[in-house]
């Protein structure tokens, strides 16, 4: 994907039909809220995921990898990481994994 979460957001609600409110009311946020996680303005909560993924009849495994990219990507472009950081991560990852298996 080649926009932001919360530009993910924003065509989801556009496609479906919904205006700001409508959509904030079934996230239970208010509008200004979700206005700033459009605009990239304010980080959309992790916790409130499913209950997207029930509003749009999304994946919910498929939009936790979108959120979580987006937030990994931003916190490698903000800290002028280079590409190895994301090599590393990946080691890590698996090594995580492989400890508690």
């Amino acid at each position: 994907m080649r926009e932001t979460f919360g530009e993910y957001i924003k065509r989801l609600r556009s496609e479906h039909g919904f205006t700001l409110t409508q959509l904030a009311a079934k996230l239970d946020l208010d509008s200004a809220n979700l206005s700033k996680i459009e605009n990239n303005k304010r980080e959309f909560d992790e916790k409130r995921l499913t209950l997207l993924s029930k509003v749009f009849d999304l994946d919910i495994a498929k939009l936790r990898t979108e959120f979580f990219s987006d937030f990994i990507a931003k916190k490698i472009y903000e800290n002028n990481c280079d590409e190895e950081t994301l090599v590393l991560a990946e080691e890590k990852v698996a090594y995580l994994k492989s400890k508690n298996s």
